[in-house]
């Protein structure tokens, strides 16, 4: 048994009904939380542990950024300042056609998930092809990660068409399931790019295997002006014929919706991922948040891939959050900061299907922990943790993380992964790709 005590001046447990505790510790056991309690009585009850002394610190659960494309890393910056189709059919897509492979997913994926680390984020759930290089990467670092099983109908250097993209998917998720970092997904890429059938294989592919679905919907009013010319239905009456839009369903984007459609993602429990940052500088719109809320949809945040974003940074995207609705509606009391923290934790976890081991510091649960300083003179002075977290403090801030109770970040130095040696093979591939090789 190894027991860790985190003595911290605030901890926020996001757990429900719960706000925030001064002058706690939280207690590790090991990969679990075995309690939460005041400095003094944790020092009484146990006294050989080790002690980790965070007094200017907030504990918040590991963020979760709940839609990314890890290894698009490696294209931060190919293309910025155009649309969404634009920038897919003239740009991504002939790049990744030439040089997505085994190697380059791994590294992408692994800059990525430094990059989260150092964040405070501990979970990424991914879409993008070669699943067991993300796989890798993810063990590798000591993060975790949603691997996608993801289909798009037309060839790429992956795979040759939907059937292959399953085989290849599945071959990945056997060998590496009961990997205690690793969650899976069955992901179609979005409506456009994927048939009435392989949506279905999918969908049953989700069913027999107990997987979340993950994919793009209602990303842009073109999407689904093209379903209502293709298919005579908008792409989610599509999806709800096809009997996908339940609760396995991780709805990605959801920017363009009706007032019809907003109730039904609510009765059929559907789990929106809000992407602020990557729909506002691909202008493809803002999602209603706040409507959503009033609907009682589980929002959560996602950054998308570095290629759109281009900052994978969870810290930036809650507060996005949070200001965008009160922008768009004009009303300074909708998305809180308390709820805008639950979209990258609690209610993640829930969207994830691990409600009842990640999203909150409570007794029992994984012990993904991050610590953000606030002893910084610009997070000064504090009055409201909850707050000074989404409106004041950024990933800059967080010094400490760990993942199933191993300490992966230390006074914001990744323990797990060589920065110098990632930094020069991430540079090696970019230079290939830069001079055509």
């Amino acid at each position: 048994m190894s027991i860790t005590l985190l003595n911290a001046g605030w901890i926020i447990p996001m757990a429900a009904g719960t706000g925030t505790l001064e002058k706690h510790s939280l207690v590790m056991d090991d990969q679990r939380i075995a309690a939460v309690l005041p400095w003094a009585q944790a020092a009484a009850l146990y006294p050989g542990a080790e002690v980790v002394e965070l007094r200017e610190h907030v504990l918040i659960p590991g963020l979760i950024n709940s839609h990314t494309h890890s290894a698009m890393s490696l294209l931060r910056g190919v293309a910025d300042d155009v649309p969404l189709m634009d920038w897919l059919q003239n740009h991504i897509w002939p790049l990744e056609k030439q040089w997505v492979s085994e190697d380059w997913t791994y590294q992408g994926s692994l800059l990525s998930a430094a990059e989260a680390l150092r964040g405070g984020v501990t979970y990424l759930n991914d879409m993008y092809f070669f699943p067991t290089a993300m796989a890798r990467a993810a063990i590798d670092s000591g993060i975790r990660a949603g691997v996608s099983i993801n289909v798009i109908d037309f060839p790429t250097g992956y795979a040759a068409g939907p059937d292959d993209y399953i085989a290849k998917g599945l071959a990945a998720y056997g060998q590496f399931k009961g990997e205690a970092l690793l969650d899976w997904t069955s992901a179609p890429h979005a409506p456009y790019t994927v048939s009435d059938e392989t949506f279905i294989k999918l969908r049953e592919l989700a069913e027999k295997h107990d997987l979340q679905m993950h994919c793009h919907i209602h990303e842009t009013q073109h999407e689904v002006d093209e379903s209502l010319k293709q298919f005579g239905m908008r792409p989610l009456a599509r999806l709800d014929k096809l009997g996908l839009l339940n609760e396995r369903m991780i709805a990605v984007h959801m920017v363009h919706l009706d007032e019809e459609e907003i109730p039904m993602l609510a009765r059929n429990g559907v789990h929106l991922v809000h992407n602020p940052n990557s729909n506002l500088k691909l202008a493809s719109g803002i999602a209603p948040v706040t409507a959503l809320e009033a609907a009682g949809v589980n929002t959560i945040l996602g950054t998308d891939g570095a290629a759109s974003n281009n900052r994978q940074d969870m810290f930036g995207e809650i507060r996005a959050a949070a200001l965008l609705a009160k922008g768009v509606t004009q009303n300074a009391t909708t998305v809180s900061a308390r709820t805008a923290l639950e979209m990258a934790t609690i209610r993640a976890a829930k969207a994830m299907g691990r409600g009842d081991d990640l999203g909150s510091l409570e007794v029992g649960k994984l012990a993904d922990v991050v610590a953000v300083s606030l002893a910084a003179l610009e997070c000064r002075p504090v009055y409201n943790p909850e707050a000074q977290l989404v409106y004041v403090a950024g990933r800059e801030h967080v010094s400490d993380v760990w993942v199933n109770g191993r300490r992966v970040l230390k006074g914001r130095e990744l323990t797990t992964i060589d920065q110098g040696a990632l930094l020069d093979r991430t540079e090696a591939i970019v230079a290939a790709m830069k001079a055509g090789a």
